[in-house]
């Protein structure tokens, strides 16, 4: 007997009949619940700041350490104040050049999951 798990999208064609298209084998976030890819890409982001921190003049360190809270995955804030956290984070990303880049790159992926 062969077990098949699939996770994430599954498309079996057989023939030119009787296809049913794409079978979404992951279930839509509930109220309450955050998407898991999101989480994860919050995770990344925390970290990235973390990192990026430590390179930066103090009171970009405090503008950094006063938007991570809008950004933890289970913080209850309004989607505009979680904007604003991740447009703050990536100004000051975009100003350090190089070393702020995969900050600036892991906001515009978050960017574009919350923005559908």
């Amino acid at each position: 007997m062969t077990s098949n798990y699939y996770y994430g999208d599954n498309v079996n064609m057989h023939g030119g009949r009787g296809n049913t298209g794409i079978v979404k084998n992951y279930a839509a976030a509930g109220p309450g619940q955050q998407d898991p890819a999101l989480v994860a890409a919050l995770a990344e982001l925390n970290r990235l700041v973390g990192e990026l921190r430590a390179q930066v003049a103090a009171p970009d360190a405090q503008l950094l350490d006063d938007s991570l809270p809008a950004l933890s995955p289970d913080a209850d804030v309004p989607a505009q104040q979680r904007r604003g956290a991740l447009m703050a984070i990536a100004g000051i990303a975009s100003t350090v050049g190089a070393v702020g880049r995969p900050v600036a790159e892991a906001v515009r992926a978050i960017v574009g999951m919350i923005s559908g």
